[in-house]
């Protein structure tokens, strides 16, 4: 039996929902908001129907303290509609730090290197020209703590150990896999670039790791995934390696000056290894 999405989603309809959303933010945050864009797949391509997010970016004049409230009260009003708004993500941050290449909000390096190329304006005023892309150096450490932050906790290390339940969830799934090759390559690169260009970057290497797996990961993506067994089985051979392969290669290209984001890549690695 294969595993199917809860919901595929075209282009068009995600695009939709994302103006749709853009307009209740507006009202929330009234003249504050200078501008709604469209980020990821949904700006320079590459909509996977069966599982991209749908990625929201709000620049507002200035950052308040109950920002986040409002903005988590909002998302998740739009999450609760149905399942394809809960593919929203919103980034938000105000213009001053922005042009300054800071998060005030929340609004990591990548994304606002994503706004900076490929933004695509919902509403508002568009004020790509002020934003600062964020160097090299900064790409690679905020995804570190991303990777850290969301990845490595004991609980998602139980299910990379035991993947039967990963296996189940298409969208999961994919984003267990495919989330490692996304920051190899912004590394290697300093491009947010997209999924698909992870992808063929990782696939391209001699002997790329796990490749079975990222191959089956690359037809989830595209509404074929795979059966529950066959992708249990090869989360239980290839995601251990792949994660491996993620740290030893961000250890080597983490800027000096990170000791604290290195031992933890340390810990990750032991605790991988471990169990």
């Amino acid at each position: 039996m294969s595993t199917l999405p809860r919901q595929s989603l075209d282009a068009g309809s995600a695009t939709g929902i994302a103006e749709d959303s853009a307009r209740l933010f507006q009202r929330a945050l009234t003249d504050r908001l200078i501008a709604a864009y469209a980020l990821g797949s949904l700006a320079h391509g590459g909509f996977a129907p069966a599982v991209s997010d749908i990625d929201l970016a709000l620049v507002l004049t200035d950052r308040r303290h109950d920002d986040d409230r409002t903005i988590h009260r909002v998302t998740l009003e739009l999450q609760e509609r149905d399942s394809s708004h809960q593919r929203l993500s919103v980034f938000w941050s105000s213009l001053p730090a922005l042009r300054a290449d800071r998060d005030d909000g929340r609004f990591p390096a990548v994304d606002r290197l994503d706004l900076k190329n490929s933004g695509r304006l919902l509403l508002g005023e568009d004020v790509r020209q002020d934003v600062e892309p964020p160097g090299a150096d900064t790409l690679v450490t905020d995804s570190v703590r991303f990777a850290l932050r969301m990845l490595a906790p004991d609980p998602v290390l139980a299910e990379f150990h035991h993947p039967a339940r990963l296996a189940s969830d298409t969208r999961r799934f994919t984003k267990a896999v495919l989330l490692p090759l996304r920051f190899l390559y912004t590394a290697a690169t300093a491009d947010c670039g997209s999924t698909d260009d992870a992808i063929r970057h990782h696939l391209a290497h001699p002997s790329p790791v796990a490749a079975d797996l990222v191959r089956a990961a690359t037809r989830a993506r595209h509404g074929q995934p795979d059966s529950v067994e066959q992708l249990t089985g090869l989360l239980q051979a290839g995601l251990v390696p792949l994660y491996l392969h993620y740290i030893d290669s961000t250890l080597l290209s983490l800027p000096p000056g990170n000791g604290e984001l290195s031992q933890g890549l340390v810990d990750w690695r032991t605790r991988l290894l471990d169990r």
